[in-house]
């Protein structure tokens, strides 16, 4: 499911197409959450694969975390029943 599919497409004033932006409720907090620790070389949409089995829920992460990129740090995985319900 793209996290895309709702948001709508506005033209700029030099006639450019672009995505509205969209804000990303709050993920609540759920005893299904899963607390992992990172390395270096582990990325959100590696994360994401793995723990959702889809990729574009890469954001999902960062945003239950309120990160950008994930290195060497403690993070949340919320289930993707709770991420799907707010998509």
């Amino acid at each position: 499911m793209s996290r895309y599919k709702n948001i709508s497409v506005i033209k700029t004033p030099s006639g450019k197409r672009r995505f509205a932006s969209s804000y990303i409720s709050t993920i609540p907090t759920s005893d299904a959450d899963i607390y992992i620790i990172t390395t270096s070389v582990e990325r959100l949409d590696q994360l994401a694969k793995q723990f959702y089995d889809d990729e574009y829920y890469w954001w999902a992460i960062a945003a239950a975390n309120n990160i950008g990129k994930g290195t060497n740090t403690r993070l949340r995985i919320p289930p993707k029943d709770v991420i799907e319900e707010l998509i």
